[in-house]
């Protein structure tokens, strides 16, 4: 395995399960140090990561201290992968429960806000940074009985378009990835319906792997992503349609 992450440090959120779990093992095995962020105490505690901090992240003061926490341990913030996330229940858009879509949107749209919002000024002091937000490909088609989670990454897709351009002129770079379904502990808060329809929608006939969307935000994450920024990179089996 290359040391492409060797000297360098990183924030995974939602860092202990799924595709955020996949890829702080991949970054550790490619020599970064890593600070991680998740709401699961205990298997933070069994993780082996240099830094951990228990959170909601949806709450801006802990993630604002948590940055700095991070900041502080690590001696420097030079990547950010924002993977926590939920699904939320499924319903009807007109029967949607309003505090279960504003649990979603307080937790896939704000707290990516907050988390890349904290480590910014961190990043700037260095004169350099990888932020790689996880999107979805339901942010740009919108998946039925899922209004809320579609919203929500649709969201995070306009915010790194947004905050993109705005560092342009540094050495940070701000992108997202849009995966199809991955298979992962977020299918436990889904129907078997919503799972079986997510399925068809994608021409390659099966659900993604959890190394194959890690593959490229590792990349993006890396050095070598040098001229791409508030871009939206899709990974969804031949979904992605634009």
């Amino acid at each position: 395995m290359s040391a492409r992450f060797a000297g360098r440090t990183a924030i995974v959120t939602g860092g202990v399960s799924g595709i955020g779990a996949g890829v702080a093992r991949r970054l550790v095995a490619e020599g970064a140090t890593l600070s991680l962020w998740d709401m699961d105490a205990a298997k933070l505690a069994k993780s082996g990561a240099a830094h951990t901090v228990a959170l909601d992240i949806a709450d801006p003061d802990a993630v604002h201290k948590a940055a700095a926490a991070s900041a502080a341990a690590l001696g420097k913030i030079d990547i950010l992968i924002a993977s926590a996330g939920i699904t939320g229940p499924n319903h009807p858009t007109w029967e949607y429960p309003v505090a279960a879509w504003d649990r979603v949107i307080d937790v896939n749209l704000k707290g990516v806000f907050y988390s890349n919002s904290a480590v910014v000024p961190f990043m700037q002091a260095n004169g350099y940074g990888r932020i790689v937000n996880i999107a979805s490909i339901a942010g740009k088609e919108g998946n039925p009985m899922a209004s809320a989670y579609s919203a929500s990454k649709g969201g995070v897709i306009a915010l790194t378009k947004s905050l993109g351009k705005e560092l342009a002129p540094t050495e940070i770079r701000v992108n997202c990835v849009t995966p199809a379904a991955v298979r992962t502990p977020i299918f436990d808060q889904m129907t078997q319906q919503q799972i079986d329809w997510m399925l068809s929608k994608i021409p390659i006939a099966r659900f993604g792997e959890i190394d194959e969307i890690a593959s490229l935000i590792l990349w993006l994450a890396s050095e070598e992503a040098s001229f791409s920024t508030g871009a939206v990179f899709d990974i969804s089996g031949g979904r992605a349609t634009y």
